[in-house]
């Protein structure tokens, strides 16, 4: 980890309801089709491993995360625009794969549009590697577009 990332007054801490109003803002910030606030209600609902990241100017991000049989499920990974490039989406994303690696989650997949390429390249150098994909996965303008599915494995000797 960099001297900047090891610098970041960063916190973790388990999303709450009272969080969602400042999540669904991120997340419309964020994306052109938002999940919304009652996908992330749902996510809490059903108990999720759901956290959200602080900053001292408050909440700058959260991941979903299902974990489950061995496996987890990276949902939804966001950090707020206006804090990105700080490197808080390669600490939270650290953070997921801990919490699974805790969970006893063998491997991890997650979904990224192709034409998120900031995305994929934080996912590829966490040593995810992709391993399928997902025809007309996600909306988009123009109808849908594909969704690329990455994988890593989360044992001891996998390394980060």
């Amino acid at each position: 980890m960099s001297a900047v990332l090891k610098s970041l007054p960063l916190t973790f801490r388990l999303m709450r309801a009272s969080d969602l109003d400042d999540v669904v803002g991120i997340e419309r910030d964020a994306y052109a089709f938002p999940w919304s606030e009652g996908i992330f209600s749902d996510c809490l609902r059903v108990g999720y491993s759901c956290w959200v990241v602080e900053t001292h100017d408050g909440l700058d991000g959260y991941g979903i995360m299902s974990v489950g049989a061995g496996e987890s499920h990276i949902l939804n990974l966001c950090i707020r625009p206006e804090a990105r490039g700080h490197g808080h989406g390669r600490v939270l994303l650290d953070h997921l794969l801990e919490v699974a690696r805790k969970e006893h989650a063998a491997l991890t997949f997650l979904e990224v549009r192709p034409s998120n390429q900031v995305a994929i390249r934080l996912y590829e150098r966490a040593g995810f590697s992709m391993v399928g994909t997902r025809r007309g996965y996600y909306p988009a303008a123009d109808g849908r577009e594909d969704a690329l599915i990455f994988s890593r494995g989360l044992l001891a000797d996998c390394g980060k």
